[in-house]
């Protein structure tokens, strides 16, 4: 209808060219907004089964999905579909009412029902502290999701001993497995309120072999909790660390993603690349690249390449190397920043560390292989040293360029803090949430927040 009003003296062949073409078109928006709802937390179950936050969110889509579209259509890609004003009104006169009808009254009201009907999920609730319980009381008396809770496994517990509201310790860890299979469970919520990071990790992990929906709630997580929307239950937010994503599916799609966009970046860059290196060139003594050597996965050490933004220093810089095992070691939480030596860095380095400029050079260790473009950031030999064996999950996948720690916290978190950052991007690591963190490191670069 779009065509035969805007040009009605077009051809059979010319009509059926321009139907294929706008047919894509079209197929390419709906994946867009398709990403911007995932992004804005629109499938996630707090969000379908809450009436506000369902609106709020589905509006705040619409507006930058729509929005977007304008701004590249206008200085990018011409496009037929913002070409009238018209199309836009009726976009947003038909879509905002259909959504809303559709996704927040008819599906809400489906979903809740079914899921308390037809597909109510057996959950099994690790640890019986005070965490447990409150969330256990909680899923009881107010449970618009169908979350059935059938009991409780502590180690410290007898079998039997009830916990909150007739809800018991029906088993212990060595017997989890066969709990679940007789019990036909769906999900397994750790609950942990005094395990160390080792303990608890080492629980997830083995968890993790169960095949069953795994969530966690506990204070090593906070930060997770803080830096991205995560699932809420009755307010409660858990962390999602069931094993969906690690397979070689994944591991393949994200290396040949990596070379791909490795190359169009270095392509598009290439002339920035060339002035900063002119810059650094006449304005400082040295070499235009700094190399050094870091740990990257499972332990092997590779050459990074950076545009070198500090003065040269002859030897082995001692005292910063002791700062830095002074913040891996610190357990007082005083220590919030990386170390930089500012007195080092020259005028241009300035600019191109707020801006991450410096690490254009690391396009060449991904096409390599040995970066990715997003994954935990590599350490130096001597901090893998020094690192607890919970830290050293850092390295079971390929280091990035960037990641979940230089986009939600950058300098501003704790060292701890950015290893569980890393740790969470691991676990629920795929293509996906790298384009993701892609696009939201291009603002951070940007404004240079929380950069050193």
């Amino acid at each position: 209808m779009y065509l035969l009003r805007t040009n009605k003296a077009l051809s059979y062949f010319e009509f059926i060219g321009k139907s294929v073409y706008l047919s894509a078109e079209l197929l390419g928006l709906s994946f867009f907004f398709l990403l911007i709802f995932q992004y804005n937390g629109l499938y996630r179950i707090n969000i379908i089964t809450t009436r506000a936050a369902h609106l709020a969110n589905l509006l705040k889509s619409l507006y930058y999905g729509a929005l977007s579209i304008v701004i590249v259509s206008l200085f990018i890609l011409p496009s037929n579909m913002v070409d009238s004003r018209f199309i836009l009104f009726v976009f947003l006169l038909i879509v905002i009412p259909v959504f809303y009808s559709f996704r927040i009254e008819f599906m809400r009201i489906l979903f809740i029902t079914l899921s308390k009907t037809r597909f109510k999920l057996n959950v099994l609730i690790l640890g019986d502290g005070k965490a447990g319980k409150m969330l256990a009381s909680q899923l009881m008396y107010e449970n618009p999701i169908g979350l059935e809770i059938i009991g409780f496994i502590d180690d410290s517990k007898n079998i039997g001993d009830e916990i909150v509201s007739g809800k018991k310790i029906i088993g212990h860890f060595h017997q989890i497995k066969e709990i679940i299979e007789q019990n036909n469970i769906d999900e397994v919520i750790i609950v942990e309120d005094n395990r160390g990071e080792e303990d608890l990790l080492n629980l997830i992990d083995n968890c993790k072999k169960l095949n069953v929906s795994l969530k966690v709630t506990s204070e090593l997580f906070d930060v997770v909790k803080k830096k991205l929307a995560t699932e809420k239950y009755i307010n409660i937010p858990v962390v999602d660390v069931s094993p969906h994503y690690n397979n070689k599916l994944t591991h393949t799609s994200k290396r040949i993603m990596d070379i791909l966009l490795s190359v169009v970046a270095l392509l598009l860059v290439s002339p920035l690349m060339i002035l900063i290196a002119a810059v650094i060139k006449f304005t400082s003594y040295g070499p235009i690249f700094f190399k050094q050597k870091r740990v990257g996965f499972y332990g092997r050490e590779f050459e990074i390449y950076k545009f070198r933004s500090m003065k040269v220093l002859k030897g082995e810089d001692e005292e910063r190397k002791q700062q830095m095992l002074e913040f891996l070691n610190d357990k007082s939480g005083k220590i919030k920043t990386k170390v930089v030596n500012d007195s080092r860095i020259t005028r241009i380095g300035k600019i191109i560390r707020k801006t991450s400029l410096d690490e254009l050079p690391q396009l060449f260790n991904v096409i390599k292989g040995n970066m990715s473009l997003v994954g935990p950031r590599p350490c130096l030999p001597y901090e893998y040293e020094h690192y607890p064996e919970w830290q050293k999950r850092r390295v079971s996948v390929l280091p990035g360029c960037t990641g979940v720690w230089q986009v939600w916290g950058r300098s501003v978190v704790s060292y701890k803090d950015s290893v569980v950052l890393d740790l969470y991007y691991i676990n629920n690591m795929s293509p996906w949430f790298d384009l993701q963190l892609l696009f939201q490191t291009i603002p951070v670069m940007i404004s240079a927040k929380g950069a050193k």
